[in-house]
């Protein structure tokens, strides 16, 4: 099944690029090795229906659902991952595509995280 994925905001994409570059920022501030694959989690905000479909769209991404979880105001959220590098254009183009996703199934994108990693590239 292949997805046509719709356009993104030009806008909000350079908004979330902001936010991106800080997280990058702070994982090089620890050592970080951008190049070096490693689990990245994103996160979506939306409700049990909205979510069945997103994980049929996300898995086609290589994305695994890691779990859900509801908040003291009673938002639900679901958290994903995918393996991944952290560089700029790696980054970028996950972005891009959480934001399509948000689009296709009327859910809010969250964000992501990792873990730095350093050391040498295998």
């Amino acid at each position: 099944m292949s997805i046509n994925l719709p356009p993104v905001d030009e806008a909000r994409l350079a908004a979330e690029w902001e936010a991106d570059k800080d997280v990058l920022a702070n994982l090089a501030a620890n050592g970080d090795v951008a190049r070096i694959a490693r689990p990245v989690d994103v996160s979506f905000r939306g409700s049990e229906k909205d979510f069945d479909r997103l994980l049929t769209i996300a898995s086609q991404f290589g994305m695994v659902e890691l779990d859900r979880e509801e908040d003291e105001e009673g938002d639900l959220f679901l958290f994903l991952e995918c393996v991944q590098p952290v560089d700029e254009a790696s980054i970028r183009a996950l972005t891009r595509k959480c934001l399509q996703i948000e689009i296709l199934c009327g859910v809010e994108y969250d964000g992501w995280g990792c873990e730095a990693q350093a050391g040498a590239v295998h």
